[in-house]
């Protein structure tokens, strides 16, 4: 147990500290000139109040406006005619074409599955021609169809080519993530994905739809493709024009030089 006396001075200590009842040894130790400051905790709670709503102010106004850009500075979307690069014949970074065009949504069915559709694609290196597949993709070659007859492809180059895989083309960008504005639906065909083969290119996630406008030939045959892109067309002639296209990816150069142009491209139909 403890003595007598420790149990007096125990009382006497807490009697000092009770509010309204300060005894002179406790006002010794209450904070004293500059340091009394900090013994104003009312005032480091306003203070922490008004800081806090302070900081939420200026967050949300950046996150709203001032941290983001205007619709459509960076976006491939939109209606009509977004924005204009440097015309077809010049020379540009990304080697983009004369006017991005951009549509509201993919072309409405104009050609007829029944018939043959050719496709003479006349680039800076020479002429290549496809027969394209209306039987198997209807909506794939009613797009690119449209397209080209609209003039979107002139101009527009070949911005990923890599040999003895793939030259890929349609993004008039010219950085591989262009688009007319829209997307299409991914068309189940059983060509073999063979030396020569025409597909639409799409995103890499599983279940992405088609690109808009953007396409690709095999420079050699890749069997793993066959069920997961829509083929729709074949070379008939020039596979020797391809096979000697720039070699170029955007994915992995910085600023690479510009690709070759796709001239123009004219639709014949039998």
């Amino acid at each position: 147990m403890p003595r007598k006396k420790q149990v007096v001075q125990k009382q006497k200590r807490q009697k000092a500290y009770r509010e309204g009842d300060l005894s002179a040894a406790a006002v010794d130790i209450r904070p004293k000139g500059f340091f009394k400051f900090f013994g104003n905790y009312r005032l480091f709670a306003t203070i922490g109040v008004v800081a806090l709503v302070a900081g939420i102010a200026i967050s949300a106004f950046y996150g709203s406006s001032g941290g983001s850009r205007p619709a459509g500075t960076t976006s491939v979307r939109g209606d009509g005619v977004s924005r204009t690069t440097p015309e077809a014949g010049a020379t540009t970074t990304t080697g983009a074409s004369a006017v991005i065009k951009q549509y509201t949504s993919a072309p409405a069915m104009s050609i007829d599955p029944a018939k043959t559709y050719i496709a003479k694609i006349k680039t800076s290196k020479g002429e290549v021609t496809i027969e394209l597949d209306a039987k198997q993709a209807p909506q794939t070659v009613n797009n690119f169809v449209f397209l080209a007859k609209d003039g979107y492809y002139n101009g527009v180059t070949f911005h990923r080519v890599l040999p003895n895989f793939i030259a890929q083309a349609g993004d008039p960008t010219g950085t591989g993530s262009g688009g007319p504005g829209y997307d299409l639906p991914v068309e189940k065909t059983t060509e073999d994905f063979t030396t020569g083969v025409l597909a639409m290119a799409k995103p890499q996630e599983a279940g992405s739809p088609n690109n808009g406008s953007q396409f690709f030939f095999l420079l050699a045959d890749e069997p793993s493709f066959n069920g997961d892109f829509t083929a729709f067309g074949h070379v008939t002639s020039g596979l020797d024009i391809l096979q000697e296209l720039t070699p170029r990816d955007p994915q992995q150069q910085d600023d690479p030089a510009p690709g070759d142009r796709i001239e123009s491209i004219e639709i014949t139909e039998t």
